[in-house]
């Protein structure tokens, strides 16, 4: 993880002046495809299991969708609180209409797939199995 941080910070300092914008897929394509890895998360509670969308939802300003598979299902388009532009931090999440997680049965997501879609055309998708994402 410190190593995630540290080359996010050079990451950062690295840019052109004005590259640093993370409302726009230029500037958060980079980072997500260094985060790839923690892009969601399950957590078995309560008798479900909660797949988090967190550290996606902070980067949801560059992105034009994000959408989610478990299992081998369909992709389904991921609800989540608009990007708020205009304000000094767009990129909060104020989890006042939507939580950053979805709900299922419990131990029913065993492979999560995510796909992200940008505004210049192009798509990330990335697979998960429940083993590499699962928190206690």
């Amino acid at each position: 993880m410190h190593l995630i941080r540290t080359t996010l910070c050079a990451l950062c300092f690295a840019l052109p002046a004005g590259a640093q914008d993370f409302t726009t897929s230029a500037g958060v394509k980079p980072i997500l495809e260094l985060i790839k890895a923690q892009w969601v998360a399950v957590r078995p509670y309560d008798g479900k299991d909660h797949l988090y969308f967190s550290t996606l939802l902070v980067y949801r300003c560059g992105i034009q969708q994000i959408s989610f598979a478990y299992n081998g299902g369909p992709f389904q388009p991921l609800q989540h609180e608009p990007c708020h532009e205009g304000e000094a931090n767009p990129s909060a999440l104020k989890v006042e209409t939507h939580l950053p997680y979805v709900v299922a049965p419990l131990d029913s997501l065993q492979n999560i797939a995510v796909e992200l879609q940008f505004d210049d055309g192009s798509v990330m998708v990335q697979g998960y199995d429940r083993a590499s994402i699962l928190i206690n």
